[in-house]
């Protein structure tokens, strides 16, 4: 017979050898024997956990005429078609090559037969997160209604990618990672069946690389006895692993909290030239980092050898905190280059420079100061207070202070607004020319660019005439900006132009400033006007028809003012 792999020599048949999921599969069993199985379940968790393995196990035990206690008897012709995949109603499918719509509509449509040889029909989905959307949408349908005797089970790794809907029609089984005890355990059974010499030390390294997958750990176990001529030692783990030793690390980490930065250099440089890989060595000094914490607290540290036992005593905590975080921060650097030895000789570097520890006693509490440094320090406070209380009372006259200057603020710029223009635009101003442009401003700073439109956003148009309009802005550098800001004039009268044929520019004055401004021109404009005119415009309105010409302009005048700027700001007096 040709040989087989350990992974599929030593594949699960029943639920009991399964290794680290009792959960699962206390769960299914009892659902087996009691009769209360689902028509859809949905099996997740990392590779090599066991997923492909339950969902086979599960096939025969419910289809099994002889099972017990929810277990598979494997002796039945239905158990052994099932295990050497001749069995028609078992049929495992491969998302990741059949992930289109058709192919589920087959299945669909095949799924409403009745079974032939077995009780159940069973659809084992393998990576059923790489179907397509429309293929999701086919099974669903196929969920909600289904077929009696048929029985769906969905295995992934990512089952975030599933849709919700699909998730909410299938009991959700998560298959957890497999502790390294475990999977030291389980290959030390397999290699004493096989009949197999080992060192328990090559079975740590083989769990520590397997992070918690069965399967990965049975192809290394499979690669280390090839490797070593039938037999699985600490160096041909080692080697074929590509792990380092608990030695090496430990020299390491040594040079490294004794600052000795050319040794460790010259340790990191020797990893290099027998192959190891930048990212693999930060993954194995994160891992012996955290078991060296854990073991500073628990004493106790699965698959490590004794001189690490006694180490963890000599390195410090600090140190180890300043290790991770280090490590994490490289992880993250070399991701993002192309030479990541560089970064681990950066890091060696860095971790090798002094650093102050904070004095710990034996059980790892901060060192207490020294009864006379305590009382160094409260003479030094006593003196302090003397001295505070003599400030206080005024007692000290050596210490006579010179009086102080105060410094004087700089008061703030306030910006001069052309008034000469302001009352030139007043003068001109109508309403009609207000309304125009402010009914063009709107589609101004859809021109204008963003810095322009930020400038623009915090202004009002005031008043406006034919040849120009006052922009009020609320603060006094936005003022300035407005005015000196190169070419920022000239783009405002192009826009205004061509977008209403308005050419007039601006002036700009502060909101704070714009009141006294208006009040000082309409009291200026009184003055300047005759007496009889102010005399006719505070008559009735039925001596109106013998006004002069000359006064009915000015009357008009006047009411356009009031128009533009209110009646309760302008006031007419005799």
């Amino acid at each position: 017979m040709a040989y087989q792999a350990l992974y599929r020599k030593w594949r699960p048949q029943t639920f009991d050898d399964m290794v680290g999921q009792s959960a699962v599969t206390h769960t299914l069993k009892n659902a087996i024997s009691n009769h209360k199985t689902s028509h859809a379940y949905l099996f997740t968790g990392p590779r090599g956990t066991g997923k492909t393995s339950a969902a086979k196990v599960f096939a025969k035990a419910i289809n099994c005429p002889n099972q017990t206690n929810g277990e598979p008897c494997n002796e039945c012709d239905i158990c052994k078609g099932i295990t050497n995949g001749t069995i028609g109603d078992v049929i495992e499918i491969d998302a990741a090559s059949n992930n289109g719509v058709e192919e589920i509509r087959d299945i669909r449509d095949k799924a409403r037969y009745a079974p032939t040889q077995a009780e159940y029909k069973i659809y084992i989905i393998d990576e059923v997160h790489m179907l397509s959307t429309g293929a999701f949408n086919a099974l669903l349908k196929t969920l909600e209604e289904p077929p009696q005797k048929v029985i769906f089970i969905l295995a992934t790794t990512e089952p975030h990618k599933i849709p919700a809907t699909i998730i909410s029609r299938t009991q959700r089984f998560d298959f957890r990672r497999i502790t390294s005890q475990e999977i030291i355990d389980r290959l030390a059974y397999i290699l004493d069946q096989e009949g197999i010499e080992y060192e328990a030390d090559a079975l740590s390294v083989v769990a520590r690389c397997a992070n918690g997958g069965m399967r990965d750990a049975l192809s290394l176990l499979d690669q280390m006895i090839s490797f070593g001529d039938g037999k699985v030692t600490l160096d041909e783990a080692i080697q074929v692993s590509g792990s380092l030793t608990d030695d090496l690390m430990i020299d390491f980490v040594k040079d490294l909290q004794e600052t000795k930065a050319e040794e460790a250099l010259e340790k990191l440089q020797q990893l290099f030239k027998i192959g190891k890989e930048a990212s693999r060595l930060v993954e194995e000094w994160l891992e012996f980092a955290r078991d060296l914490l854990i073991a500073k607290q628990s004493g106790e540290a699965i698959g490590r050898s004794e001189r690490f036992l006694q180490f963890k005593d000599e390195v410090e905590p600090e140190f180890l905190y300043r290790f991770v975080e280090a490590l994490n921060q490289t992880q993250q650097e070399m991701r993002f280059t192309t030479k990541p030895t560089i970064s681990l000789e950066v890091l060696t570097i860095k971790m090798a420079q002094p650093y102050t520890l904070t004095p710990r006693t034996s059980s790892g509490a901060p060192a207490m100061p020294s009864s006379e440094e305590v009382q160094q320090l409260q003479q030094q406070i006593a003196q302090m207070q003397q001295q505070m209380n003599a400030l206080l009372q005024g007692g000290a006259p050596q210490a006579q202070q010179a009086p102080k200057t105060q410094t004087p603020r700089p008061t703030r710029a306030t910006f001069k607004p052309n008034t000469t223009a302001i009352q030139k635009i007043l003068t001109e101003a109508t309403r009609e020319d207000l309304l125009k442009v402010r009914d063009l401003w709107g589609d101004l700073l859809s021109c204008l660019n963003p810095q322009e439109q930020a400038l623009l956003s915090q202004s009002t148009v005031n008043a406006a005439g034919p040849n120009g309009f006052v922009l009020g802005f609320a603060y006094d550098h936005l003022c300035d900006i407005s005015e000196t800001r190169p070419g920022f004039r000239e783009v405002i009268q192009e826009h205004l132009e061509r977008l209403g044929g308005y050419s007039g520019t601006f002036v700009a004055v502060t909101q704070h400033q714009w009141p006294q401004i208006r009040a000082d021109f309409l009291q200026e404009r009184k003055k300047n006007q005759e007496e009889e005119a102010v005399s006719i415009v505070t008559e009735e309105p039925a001596v109106e028809d013998s006004l002069t010409p000359e006064e009915q302009a000015f009357e008009q005048k006047v009411n356009d003012t009031i128009e533009l700027f209110g009646e309760d700001i302008v006031q007419i007096e005799e």
